[in-house]
């Protein structure tokens, strides 16, 4: 059976959401001994030379300028930041919790659309937004002085990874995938270079730690591309909730491989988070399925 493009688009999201979750594991396991500036660099070295060689195997390279495209510029600068807050946040806070409040992306994402692509947004949605992000808010419980550090270094994450999405939804559909990850991967490794010194410095990896950290690439490979096809591929409001896999796989792994037992106001938000990004999707099926009758009738005010 052939598959559509929002399945499609759907099972690329659930690979890349798989991907980095183990990688965001292993990253964890070894943010103790580097910083996080290091962890970055030999991640991208890693994650380039085997991107490079695919990329090339399958005749997906292109002049280096296209870099110079703003989308792909832009991409690229949000997954730096993206990659820099959550592995400092992931040494700070259980690894449950920084993937719970990043399943707040889809309303991030469906909040930029309707702001840059011009996507319409009705207020049931900008409800669902709202409980959305009171669900993170749930999560992180900020105390007296406010946000805690590793709080608003996942919230950067966040946002940051919204942006990168609807980057990567509007570079030129004739560059390869693979090219955009190749850019992504060589600029990524150099921005680690560059935080290694205000990081902390550079700090001798023993042999696991290298082979953990190479695995980690391998995952994050995965990760890039299936994000990269998941959101050139399907629709964005189709695509964008199958993030939510990622909590699942983030509480198994931080249950097995460190300890971590989410308390109940963690799943309590990450329920709301959820909740509110399956209503979101939910409503934009709904308007895209009146829209034929719409357009046979009178304008409506979008739901």
């Amino acid at each position: 059976m052939r598959l559509t493009k929002n399945t499609q688009g759907a099972l690329f999201m659930a690979a890349s959401m798989a991907g980095f979750s183990c990688s965001d594991a292993l990253s964890k396991t070894v943010i103790a001994t580097m910083n996080a500036g290091e962890i970055i660099f030999i991640r991208g070295l890693f994650t380039s030379f085997f991107v490079y060689l695919l990329a090339r195997r399958m005749g997906a390279l292109r002049n280096w300028r296209v870099i110079l495209q703003p989308m792909i510029a832009l991409r690229i600068a949000c997954e730096a930041l993206a990659a820099a807050t959550y592995i400092t946040a992931l040494g700070m806070m259980p690894i449950a919790n920084a993937s719970a409040i990043q399943q707040a992306v889809p309303l991030a994402v469906t909040l930029g659309a309707m702001i840059f692509l011009k996507e319409p947004v009705g207020w049931r949605r900008w409800t669902a937004i709202a409980v959305g992000f009171v669900g993170v808010l749930i999560i992180i419980r900020p105390g007296r002085d406010g946000f805690t550090t590793a709080a608003l270094l996942a919230i950067a994450c966040m946002f940051a990874t919204a942006a990168r999405d609807l980057a990567t939804r509007c570079i030129d559909k004739d560059v390869p995938s693979l090219m955009v990850t190749l850019c992504t991967a060589i600029s990524i490794s150099i921005f680690g270079a560059l935080c290694i010194i205000p990081f902390g410095g550079w700090q001798p990896a023993s042999t696991t730690s290298l082979l953990q950290i190479l695995l980690a690439s391998v995952l994050v490979l995965i990760g890039y591309q299936g994000v990269i096809l998941a959101m050139r591929t399907g629709e964005i409001s189709f695509v964008a909730p199958f993030r939510y896999l990622s909590l699942i796989w983030s509480a198994l792994l931080g249950l097995i491989a460190f300890g971590e037992v989410p308390d109940g106001w963690s799943v309590f938000g990450a329920a709301v988070v959820i909740a509110s990004g399956i209503y979101t999707f939910y409503r934009e099926s709904r308007r895209r399925a009146a829209e034929p009758v719409a357009q046979e009738s009178e304008p409506r005010v979008p739901a």
